[in-house]
């Protein structure tokens, strides 16, 4: 009797680890697709908001000397005495590898002027 008892038993967790694990993978999955939202959302929410930055009153330049790229840096300021390239960046994000090397290449100083001329 005693031995039925413990197979009951055995079996019954079993099935609780068994329900308990596909409870889990569910809720896992759940979770990354909640994530993948939330970094979709922020990213949309980056973007719309680089369109407006130019427009601020507490940028270091004009908003009418700006010129709006996108990709790879969000834009070019063109001051009377200096040329500023411009990230703009919200909450916590950082610089993108590329956003990171361009930045050392101007740090570098390794920029140049290219007039082409077509014939």
């Amino acid at each position: 009797m005693l031995v039925y008892v413990l197979a009951f038993i055995i079996l019954a967790l079993a099935a609780l680890v068994f329900i308990l694990f596909r409870k889990a993978s569910r809720l896992e999955a759940e979770l990354e697709e909640v994530l993948f939202r939330k970094k979709s959302q922020s990213v949309k929410y980056g973007k719309i908001t680089e369109q407006f930055v130019p427009f601020l009153d507490d940028l270091p330049f004009s908003a009418e000397n700006f010129r709006f790229l996108g990709s790879p840096i969000d834009g070019i300021a063109f001051e009377q005495d200096e040329i500023i390239l411009c990230e703009f960046k919200a909450a916590d994000s950082g610089l993108s590898a590329l956003q990171q090397r361009i930045k050392k290449l101007v740090q570098e100083k390794r920029v140049k002027w290219l007039e082409f001329r077509l014939r």
